[in-house]
This record gives C-alpha cells, structure tokens and sequence, in this order.
C-alpha cells in the first residue's frame, strides 16, 4: 500500500498537468502497472490524496485521575464501576473535605465525566492485585409450614415498601456443629433495603427480638415477612407473634433459593464481604458483630447504589435482563410514593449528615476487632494480635504486590507438627554404599543395586529399585563432592605456588 501511494502521488501530479491525449497515455500505463480499473484509476489520479489525519497525542485520564479512583473504588467498599459512576458525586465531596483527593477544579471535572468502562480500564492493575488474597438444609415438613402459605419469586408483583424477605446466615466456618453467631438478613423488595443483626444461637424467642429490632430500624413500617423453611422461622412461637404484630408471613418453596432471591444476593455482597466466612462464638464477637453493621448499614443503604431489576425476558433457552440505573436504597424511599412525608424528611435529615468517609473509617476498624476472633473461642480471642497496628484502607499502593489481606480473610493452612521421616529401605545399607563411593566414585546405580541383591535377602530388592537407588547414590555422590571442597581450603602460600606453577607451564611467546 506505501508503493502504490507514492505511484499515486508521483503519477497524479503528471496526470493533472497533462493534456487529454497525453493523460490516456498515462492512465494506459498506470492500469497495467497497477491492475486497478479504468475508472477506479481515473478517481485515484484527478483529484490528490488528502493528508493523514494526526492522532491525538496524550491521554485525558493520567496517574492523578487514577490515584483518586482508587481512593473513591476503596471508600465505596469496591463496588463495580457502575455503581462508583453513580456514587462518585456523593464520595468526591467528601473525600475533599478530608484531604483524601486534591481540590483541584479541572479533577474534580474529570472525575465526574469519567465514564464506567474508563474506570474498569484505569482500575484495572489495582484490582488484579487486591484480588490476591456455599449450603443450607431446610427441615422437615409441620404443621406449621403447611398452615404459612407460598410465596415464589414471581409472586411479587411490585409491592409496596415494607415487605421483606428474611433468611440466616451462619458464621461457623467449615463446621456446623456446636453453638454459633448467626446473622438475621432483612431485606426490602421494593427499594432493596437491608438490615442485619447478629443472633447469639438459633432460638426463637431471640428471632423475635431481632425482628422487633430491625422493625425499628426499618425507615417505613414492616407489612409482611417471607421466610424459608428453616425450623428457626417454622415454628408456633415466631409465626404466631408475626401475625399479631399485623405481619403478613409467607415462605418460599422447600429446596428454591431462588423464591428469595432479594435477600440470598444481600447474604453474600453485605454479609459475607463484610464478615468472611470464619467461625464467631461467644457475646464478645456478637458485640463486635453490632458495631459492624451498626456503620454498614448506613454505608450499603445510604450511599452504595444497588441494582433493581427492571424486566426479563426469555428468548428460547436465552434470558435477557434489563436494569435499572444504580441508585442507593435511600433514593428510592425517597422517590416511593407509597411512603409517608414524614419517612421520607426523616431519612433526608438522616442522608444529609451521613460521612462516607467517617462511615468507612468505622467499618475498617470494626473489621479489624471482628478478626481478631474469628475461628477463636473464649472472650480473650486473639490476644496475641491485639498490638497489631491497623492498616490505612483508603490507600493500596503499599500493597499492591501481594494483595490486601483483611483481617477477616481466611488465612492459610499451615502444619504445625513437623512430618515424621518414615524409614527407607537403604538406611540399613547406607555405611556400606558410601564405602564404596568412596573406592569407586563413578560406580552407577546399576552396580549398586546389584552387589545390593547379593548381600541382601532374597526379595528385599528388585530391578524396580533402580531408581530409588539412583537417586540415593546422586544424593550422597553431590554430599561426598561439598565435603571435599570444604576440606581442601588453600591458604594464601599455596596460592602463590599455584600461580608461579602456572605461570611456568604458559607457553613462551616467540
């Protein structure tokens, strides 16, 4: 394509300035140079070749954007990059209120044009680096199950704010045996609003109390409760209290953890990012288990959006979801028109004086108590790492080449008991071997294993044991080379006598 655009650019300039009979001369021979059509040449000659367009040089977004990305993806709890788009305006303010990000005008205007798919491109390499470090079993059927009526996922039907689905999450790591703390999961259908709070052990009247307790922490009041099948919510004592308090209860279908699916997306991006999956026991990790989400709680509902489903459609085996833009639970409370003006001043009241940064900051630090007893039992629980100084979460620089690793994570295994040394067939003919090494050093395994089969038993060795042997013999072979070499130390006269016996034996130039 180069030697034809100079062709083009040496012939057109003649082909231009030629007459017309000298120009059907010229495009004779530029056809059969080229082989292109009469009338394709035709166009490529009369008119000439606009210039290269000149490639933008330099990129919008440089390290400084990037830097302050990385601040406001670590304050969002590193929430996807459509969701960061929708919550940028809310965290920049007040990460420049903190002295976190510069309050440099034209990068707060980049930061805000900056679109989601710039963020996961500049985001990238971060998230690689921190990304270095499921089941339940529902009862047997009751009575009381069968009197609670079904509710399956397509039974909604848009309700109003206040029904929500309920479901436990158990923290008691790789085994289910034995007393463990339980988180209560609430979560709203309409506006995704979600409540946790820790339970001591499954019993039914501290079910109770914690549904009275997130009804106050509800923004609107609670219409209807949908539970599984789990024996904590299946019993006279929690159905019956819910159905005087004027709770609508249902439950889903044995066995379809799809029938909840509000609450079993919430169980593992708000409960399980924040807590792990370690062991809790004891009212020491339940206290430690409030503080956490007494701060996620306004964190995820106030200033994290979420996704809302907006329609589904089945194309044959193919199902297509469409969503609506991310937005914070709180915003659609505010935007609900089934909620009272009062709610509604309440929970503006309580968005306007919301800190992400404050909110963050407590959430880290709860973190950090909370691991210092996972997997531990008794009130004293990680003792030996109570000195341990807390690191900074709104910065990954420090850390990006060996991944964050939070307190929570699950830490590796390692084997405290050394491995006993199980005996070898040729420990009891070591001495004998090395005898021999040493009168033959370049002896092969071959010939060990058969003097080997003519001094032992019948049976003890056979042609399998060649490579054993071999890599015995490699193995005191290179042992017996170091020994040599660490007794032969030259002392500096024996140098000299080296060197002047070298320097004799060169050749003597003529």
């Amino acid at each position: 394509m180069a030697t034809r655009k100079e062709l083009i650019e040496t012939v057109g300039a003649r082909y231009r300035s030629s007459t017309v009979a000298e120009r059907s001369a010229i495009l004779d021979e530029f056809v059969a140079t080229t082989g292109y059509h009469r009338k394709h040449a035709i166009r490529l000659l009369a008119k000439p070749l606009a210039p290269p367009r000149k490639r933008r040089s330099g990129f919008r977004y440089g390290p400084t954007v990037r830097d302050a990305l990385t601040v406001l993806w670590e304050v969002s709890d590193r929430v996807c990059s459509k969701r960061l788009k929708a919550m940028i305006p809310v965290l920049l303010p007040a990460l420049v209120r903190h002295g976190r990000i510069e309050g440099d005008a034209a990068l707060q205007e980049r930061l805000t044009a900056v679109s989601p798919a710039t963020i996961d491109r500049l985001l990238a390499p971060i998230r690689l680096a921190a990304a270095r470090g499921r089941r339940r079993a529902t009862g047997q059927s009751s009575a009381i199950r069968r009197a609670v009526p079904i509710r399956t996922f397509g039974d909604w039907n848009d309700p109003a704010p206040g029904h929500v689905e309920v479901d436990f999450v158990a923290h008691c790591g790789p085994q289910l045996s034995g007393s463990f703390v339980q988180t209560l999961v609430l979560t709203d259908i309409a506006t995704g609003w979600t409540e946790c709070l820790p339970v001591l052990t499954r019993d039914g009247s501290l079910v109770i109390d914690a549904i009275a307790k997130a009804r106050e922490l509800f923004p609107f009041p609670l219409l209807g409760v949908d539970f599984d099948n789990d024996s904590a919510f299946m019993n006279e004592r929690v159905v019956t209290w819910c159905r005087r308090q004027g709770l609508e209860v249902t439950r889903a279908r044995a066995y379809r953890k799809n029938d909840q699916a509000w609450v079993e997306q919430k169980n593992g991006a708000i409960v399980r990012r924040l807590v792990g999956y370690g062991r809790f026991e004891g009212l020491e990790s339940v206290q430690s288990m409030t503080r956490l989400y007494r701060a996620a709680r306004l964190h995820s509902n106030l200033l994290q959006p979420s996704f809302k489903l907006r329609s589904k459609t089945r194309i044959g085996a193919r199902v297509v979801k469409k969503y609506h833009p991310p937005v914070p639970p709180a915003h659609r409370v505010l935007s609900h028109s089934a909620v009272d003006v009062e709610v509604k001043a309440a929970l503006q009241r309580l968005l306007s004086a919301a800190d992400p940064v404050v909110l963050f900051a407590e959430i880290r630090a709860a973190q950090v108590e909370l691991g210092r007893r996972v997997d531990r039992r008794g009130v004293d629980g990680g003792a030996a790492e109570a000195d341990r100084p807390a690191r900074n979460s709104l910065t990954l620089g420090a850390h990006e080449a060996s991944g964050e690793q939070r307190e929570l994570h699950r830490r590796p295994y390692k084997r405290r008991k050394p491995l006993p040394r199980r005996p070898r067939m040729l420990d009891a003919y070591e001495s004998q071997v090395r005898d021999w090494l040493k009168v033959e050093p370049g002896i092969t395994g071959a010939d060990v294993l058969r003097r080997l089969r003519a001094i032992a038993s019948e049976g003890t060795f056979a042609g399998t044991h060649l490579r054993t042997v071999q890599r015995a013999l490699e193995a005191w072979r290179t042992e017996a080379v170091r020994q040599w070499i660490d007794q032969c130390q030259w002392e500096p006269e024996h140098l000299d006598a080296l060197a002047d016996e070298t320097e004799s034996a060169l050749p003597t130039a003529r």
